[in-house]
């Protein structure tokens, strides 16, 4: 099972700022999370299909068959 991260490893893995992921947690937006007492921490498999849910396919990366 991989290490669970800490908000700070987690941002830094994700590239963001600490409170970037702070204000998102608030919006109830973000990368899942599990909240430990008062530790908050991050899964790493979560914070790459939460990466992955936000990747944009642009015409010149996407195969001709699907750029109209």
């Amino acid at each position: 099972m991989p290490r669970s991260l800490r908000t700070r490893e987690a941002a830094e893995y994700l590239g963001v700022s600490p409170g970037t992921l702070e204000v998102w947690r608030c919006k109830g937006r973000g990368p899942r999370y599990y909240k430990l007492g008062k530790v908050v921490v991050y899964d790493p498999t979560d914070l790459d299909a939460f990466r992955e849910a936000r990747k944009v396919f642009t015409a010149d990366a996407m195969p001709p068959s699907s750029v109209r």
